[in-house]
């Protein structure tokens, strides 16, 4: 099913439409609360300005600790290869949140190829099992807002889906260690 979420009817909702609909649904929210990443890097309008100014230390604290209401909260990151500026800043601040916070969970992207042959897998937030946003990116990768997809069945299918790629990912920790921790502070060209 994620693979044709760009198939489902949905209300599309512009950037500020969609953080105004998202709040208050998010407080409501019933049940594990996912999120899946797909995009590798956002234009230098989108990263977080200390990165793009060189203050690696300043983006992670400006990044905050990620706390939220008490019901679980799950990522699932897929990864390319080569590892851009961005997914090392995003990696450094999943990893200094800490297990407590949020379940994280990588993916390399060959893992996923079978979903991908079309097009990529979507950026995706579910809130429990009530709502579901397409989190959209204008052709320049800013982000533009997001598609509301309110079918239970379809929520249902695509928590289903990502139970079973969450399942199959490692734990960030073990990643992070691996790929992330010997690389030196990304720099993202202005």
């Amino acid at each position: 099913m994620l693979e044709r979420i760009h198939e489902i009817p949905a209300v599309s909702l512009g950037a500020d439409d969609y953080l105004d609909d998202f709040w208050p649904s998010y407080r409501c929210t019933d049940d594990v609360v996912w999120k899946l990443q797909r995009v590798q890097s956002f234009d230098a309008a989108v990263t977080p300005g200390p990165l793009v100014e060189g203050d690696w230390e300043r983006s992670l604290k400006l990044a905050g600790d990620g706390r939220a209401g008490g019901f679980a909260r799950r990522r699932l990151r897929i990864v390319e290869p080569c590892v851009t500026s961005y997914l090392r800043w995003e990696m450094h601040v999943l990893a200094s949140r800490g297990a407590s916070r949020e379940e994280v969970r990588v993916l390399a992207a060959q893992q996923v190829a079978d979903l991908e042959i079309d097009r990529r897998l979507p950026e995706l937030v579910v809130l429990g099992t009530s709502v579901m946003y397409e989190v959209t990116y204008d052709a320049l990768g800013l982000h533009s807002g997001a598609r509301r997809i309110d079918d239970q069945e379809v929520i249902a299918a695509c928590r289903g889906d990502l139970d079973k790629l969450f399942a199959a990912g490692e734990d960030l920790d073990g990643y992070y260690e691996r790929e992330i921790l010997p690389l030196t502070a990304p720099r993202v060209p202005s």
